[in-house]
């Protein structure tokens, strides 16, 4: 398949394919499919070849870091804000303003500016839960509808939710449940919630995909791979959360010292058309995009509709808090017995 290419990217082109190619090494966070139309898309786009490599958005962190005195990588491409915000804290990420910035929403540009321009943001989407509502039928279970259902005893064994130390998914999910109970009241969440778990999974999107497999009745993930789930005609129902809840901005860096550093602000500023955000549509991928003359799909969460709390990036993405936060969760909650 070949990808159009719209006139916002021939204009910020430097000449024709043919004078662009050259090669890309790509990391990518959000889901299999959308990073596999996004490398390819940019590949027919600019004739640059695309070496990606998909991890959760924690593991990548982790992977950027360990390269940092030899980077491997030239973008970071999706996955939650809070690990790019950390990243470029700690300087692995260069700053970069594209010609395409005036195109994007403003919770998109209010990222870049929190971190010196090292990264912006490419879609959001606000965090949930999704049950497969035939096992739950199955099982005798009440319908969950906020947070604390899931912490009840008639679920205990029926909740996966990733691991927040590779997770960007749990992460948010541990930052919100701090923001809305405060540190104490979260963290006594967690420790009920865990009791409930019947694994933690490495990926974010991956409890919702065992829901609707019916190897679990209820998955904590961002409710759009919920969606993703009903759509692609799984009997998964998407829960926001009664009490409010917490959201990413998936966010896009270019990784400090890369080797195509050309190639890299070429694809940047290309991840930002609307032309490229479209391609989301493609492979069911159901954030709201961040260039504001991108298509939404009609079967996206409505983030107007949902209880959502003001959370705090610049706090959530700080390495400091992030590590404290993580190693608590490590000594205080992980160590449980279930």
């Amino acid at each position: 398949m070949r990808y159009l290419v719209g006139a916002s990217l021939i204009a910020i082109s430097a000449g024709s394919a043919a004078e662009a190619a050259g090669k890309l090494s790509l990391y990518c966070s959000a889901q299999e499919e959308w990073c596999q139309v996004m490398a390819r898309g940019f590949e027919d786009a600019t004739g640059i070849d695309v070496d990606m490599t998909r991890k959760s958005s924690g593991e990548t962190f982790a992977q950027v870091k360990a390269e940092a005195s030899n980077p491997k990588g030239d973008v970071w491409w999706g996955g939650t804000g809070d690990p790019h915000l950390q990243a470029a804290e700690e300087g692995l990420t260069e700053p970069y303003v594209s010609p395409l910035r005036e195109e994007l929403h403003e919770w998109a540009i209010s990222q870049a500016e929190s971190a010196g321009d090292r990264t912006i943001g490419i879609y959001s989407g606000a965090l949930g839960f999704g049950y497969n509502s035939d096992l739950l039928a199955a099982e005798g279970l009440p319908e969950p509808a906020c947070w604390e259902d899931l912490t009840k005893p008639e679920f205990k064994g029926h909740v996966q939710i990733a691991n927040p130390n590779s997770s960007g998914t749990a992460y948010t999910t541990l930052a919100t449940m701090m923001q809305l109970f405060g540190e104490d009241g979260g963290f006594d969440y967690m420790k009920r919630l865990h009791a409930n778990v019947n694994q933690y999974t490495k990926s974010g999107s991956a409890p919702i995909k065992a829901a609707g497999r019916g190897e679990t009745t209820v998955g904590i993930v961002f409710m759009h791979d919920a969606v993703a789930q009903t759509v692609a005609g799984f009997p998964v129902v998407t829960v926001a959360p009664c009490e409010g809840t917490g959201y990413e901005i998936g966010s896009m860096s270019i990784i400090a010292g890369a080797r195509n550093l050309d190639e890299a602000k070429q694809f940047y500023d290309w991840a930002l058309t609307a032309e490229a955000q479209n391609l989301a549509l493609e492979v069911n991928a159901f954030q709201v995009p961040s260039n504001k003359g991108a298509q939404t799909s009609d079967k996206a969460p409505d983030l107007a509709s949902i209880k959502l709390i003001d959370y705090d990036f610049k706090k959530y993405g700080s390495s400091d808090e992030r590590k404290r936060l993580l190693s608590k969760w490590d000594s205080d909650v992980s160590t449980l017995p279930q």
